[in-house]
């Protein structure tokens, strides 16, 4: 199994912990990169400022409640741009509003799944995430 670059973009510090740490203990080899706005993001992902030399991700992880861009704006960017709309992106975000759900399926998110309260079931759902993502699907080869 190849190592994948996942691009998870969270302002909370605390998850952004979580989710390392869920990453780290499944011992499968990928790179974790962070940013924690939606103007950062689209910084990331069109290589602008200090993110020029980066690989593109192989997989998102996008909150939708963010400062600068929300999700749904950084969505609409990745899904409406020729060259980066086939990189999956999962929203994993604190929100069960239907409004947010269906507005992200209608910018075309691969899935969206909502954060998890407890510690223990957030930890599981980052490890569902990574079987399936990492070990399960066949994600698609981009140019870097």
């Amino acid at each position: 199994m190849k190592p994948i670059h996942i691009l998870l973009v969270e302002d909370n510090e605390g998850d952004i912990l979580l989710t390392r740490e869920a990453f780290e203990s499944a011992k499968i080899i990928n790179t974790l990169s962070v940013v924690r706005d939606g103007k950062e993001a689209i910084d990331f992902i069109t290589k602008q400022g200090k993110y020029q030399n980066i690989n593109l991700p192989d997989l998102i992880l996008l909150d939708v409640n963010l400062p600068k861009k929300n999700g749904h704006e950084v969505l609409q960017f990745i899904k409406g741009n020729e060259d980066l709309k086939q990189i999956p992106v999962i929203m994993l975000t604190t929100s069960s509003a239907e409004i947010d759900i269906n507005l992200s399926y209608k910018n075309y998110v691969n899935c969206y799944i909502t954060k998890p309260v407890e510690v223990d079931d957030f930890m599981k759902a980052i490890t569902k995430i990574e079987d399936f993502w990492i070990s399960i699907v066949k994600l698609p080869n981009h140019n870097q």
